[in-house]
Formats: C-alpha cells, sequence, structure tokens
C-alpha cells in the first residue's frame, strides 16, 4: 500500500533500487552492485533505496556518508573511501556472537541493544533526520506484534495497521538493527514510541490501540519481504540487488525440532521470495516498467549484454552459498563477494537500462578473480 503525499513523493517515473537481506554476505554483495552502479552514472539517479536486513548495513553506510560524497559528472568519485572501505572493516569482525553474548550476560541490556550498539560504531551517531531528501533511505523490518511491514525513513515511520509518525526521531544504528535483526536469534529491537505522535492513514485498524502504539517489538525485514521490492514496486526502473540465500534440497529431514523449525522457516522464506520476484517482473511486463535484476545466484551468461570476464559456475555456487552470519569474512571473500556484486550489476545493468557502455574488462578487485 502506498499512502504517500506532500513531501513523502517521490516521482515513480524515476529510478529505485531495492538491497535483498543475507547478512555480511548481502552488505559485501550489494557493495559491488553499488560500485559498478556509481561507474555507470546510475547511482547519483536513484530517488529511493529501499533495503532489508544486510542490504540496510550497506544502504546505512551509504545514508551515513552522503553528506561527505564528491559527485563529478554525475558520478561519487570517494565512494570507494567513505562507503565500501567502512563496510569492508565492518564485515571483518563479529557482530552476532558479542551481541549474543553480552545481551545474554549483562542485566537490564538485551541482545537487540547490543546490536544498535555495534552499529553506532559504523554510523556514528547520525539518526534518520539527519539523511538527504534525496535519495530517500527506506530501512525496512517487520512487526511481531502485527506481522506487518514497519518502513522507517527520514520523514516518517509508518505501519499500515497503525499509521505513521511523521519525522521520526530514531538513530540510522537503531533502524539497521531493527531491519537486520535475524529471528530469533538477534530479535527483537525493541522501539519506544510516543503514543500521540501517530497520524492515522486509511485502513488503519489498529491506530490507537494501546497494546501498539507505545513499544514496536521488530525483527528482521527479511521475514516479511527480503528482498525489500514493497516499497518500491511501482517505480518506472527497478534495479534490484538479490544476494539472498538460494534455497536447496535435503535428502533427509531432521528429526531435532530445532532443524525443523529453522528448515520450514527457510522454506516460507524461499516462497516468499519466489512469489515476490515473480510479481515483480509480472508487474513490470504488464505495466511496460523495467526490472534490473541482479541474483547472487544468477548466470551471466543469460543476460543479453556482451562480456569480456569469464566466471567460472563452480564459483558461482561457491559465493550464493556463503553463510549470512553477521560474522567475520576474510579479505578473500569480502574481495570475491564485491566482485561478484560488481559483475552481475554490471551484467544486468547494461542489458537493460545502460546498453551502450561497453563490456569491463578487468575486476575491482583483480587479485581475486571469479574464474
Amino acid at each position: 500500500m502506498n499512502a504517500e503525499t506532500g513531501k513523502h513523493t517521490v516521482d515513480r517515473n524515476s529510478t529505485a533500487l531495492a538491497l535483498s537481506g543475507g547478512g555480511n554476505r548481502a552488505a559485501l554483495y550489494h557493495a559491488g552492485a553499488l560500485t559498478r552502479l556509481n561507474e555507470l552514472g546510475l547511482l547519483t539517479q536513484i530517488s529511493r533505496i529501499s533495503s532489508v536486513s544486510g542490504g540496510s548495513i550497506t544502504s546505512g553506510m551509504l545514508a551515513a556518508a552522503w553528506p561527505q560524497l564528491n559527485v563529478t559528472n554525475g558520478v561519487i568519485t570517494n565512494l570507494e573511501a567513505e562507503v565500501v572501505a567502512p563496510i569492508r572493516a565492518f564485515c571483518s569482525r563479529s557482530t552476532d556472537v558479542p551481541a549474543v553474548a553480552w545481551g545474554a550476560l549483562l542485566p537490564g541490556v538485551t541482545i537487540g541493544d547490543r546490536l544498535i550498539k555495534a552499529y553506532e560504531a559504523l554510523f556514528k551517531g547520525v539518526s534518520l533526520r539527519d539523511l538527504p531528501d534525496r535519495p530517500q533511505f527506506v530501512f525496512n523490518a517487520t512487526n511481531l506484534q502485527t506481522g506487518r511491514l514497519v518502513r522507517l525513513q527520514k520523514v516518517r515511520l509508518a505501519e499500515y495497521t497503525l499509521g505513521e509518525i511523521p519525522n521520526p526521531n530514531v538513530r540510522l544504528a537503531v533502524a539497521v538493527a531493527a531491519s537486520s535483526a535475524f529471528p530469533p536469534v538477534l530479535s527483537p529491537v525493541t522501539l519506544e514510541v510516543d503514543p500521540s505522535a501517530w497520524t492515522k492513514l486509511d485502513g488503519a485498524f489498529n491506530h490507537g490501540k494501546a497494546a501498539f502504539n507505545r513499544h514496536l517489538s521488530l525483527t528482521d525485514g527479511g521475514a516479511y519481504d527480503n528482498l525489500g521490492l514493497e516499497t518500491v514496486d511501482d517505480f518506472a526502473t527497478i534495479i534490484v540487488s538479490d544476494a539472498g540465500a538460494p534455497f536447496s534440497a535435503k535428502q533427509e529431514a531432521s528429526s531435532f525440532w530445532p532443524k525443523q523449525a529453522m528448515r520450514a522457516l527457510d522454506i516460507a522464506t524461499d516462497q516468499a521470495r519466489a512469489l515476490r520476484k515473480r510479481l515483480l517482473f509480472a508487474e513490470c511486463a504488464e505495466r511496460a516498467r523495467t526490472p534490473v535484476y541482479a541474483g547472487i545466484d544468477s548466470f551471466p551468461h543469460k543476460y543479453p549484454a556482451a562480456q569480456a570476464i569469464k566466471v567460472d559456475p563452480g564459483m558461482i555456487a561457491l559465493l550464493s552459498g556463503m553463510r549470512t552470519r553477521l560474522n567475520p569474512f576474510s579479505e578473500e571473500e569480502q574481495a570475491r563477494l564485491i566482485n561478484w556484486g560488481w559483475l552481475m550489476m554490471d551484467v544486468a545493468a547494461r542489458s537493460y537500462i545502460a546498453k551502450d557502455a561497453p563490456p569491463p574488462q578487468s575486476l575491482p578487485i583483480p587479485k581475486f578473480s571469479l574464474s
């Protein structure tokens, strides 16, 4: 549902970007995707960036750094130093284990609190109110109480069964923590709100109910929409960087109930992701809009754009199967994921919206090839 008016409105005839979930794997893959979009002059043309989970780490770093970014002829000249390097530093250390350990041991401190603290070190006190007006950054979380999507952005906090809070006073670290609080280990992130701040939206049937409007118990946005598509699915051009985990069949099912529960969650997530993808392509075809999809388990040779860089199918399987935790990734793992996100976004963009751009001859980090 889109009920945006006034300053909330973004030109839907423009370009939007969706960054999927997938932990540190996704954060690194998306860093590569942003790098290629920037080189093609497309990143500065985007009107809205929607993100969930690991994608919110990358989007959050871009949002926090935006005032420091230098643009020449539509290309950001210091993206590597201001965005990619901090993301790589963050992904080189453990976030999930310390959050769980200290959240379990310290009295009066939750795992969500420790996750927020980890992101504070990355975003250095930036709040949603400090973010640019364009592009609009939307960080998506899931409300465990209502089962609905919560949109955290500069102009509003919105949950369509409750209403919206204009210009919320929320730190960027809190928004990213809520968006990436993977259940059940890292969630919930609890957000206290002023009950009087809510304004009603059409259909907000929980508006004014005390049980829902004083605090929000938030979990990973990927629980509702792992591609981050709902807040951008009506834009003329939709660019999707998808680092979500491909689903794999298993010959035997575990009888251990926690493993069964996680397997059931994987099945539900995979089905939701597949349905979102199908709906994206079907709606774009029906309305003559352009989808630009760069998936971590995609194959470059299936895209129409000419290519000069060879990729080993075994490397695709290796990278798409990497863990999705918030734990340390080695230099090699980081470099290959960045290279892969860069190459897939290159192939997708040159196939559909940057058709005149020549095929690149080398990867951004040539030391670590994809073949």
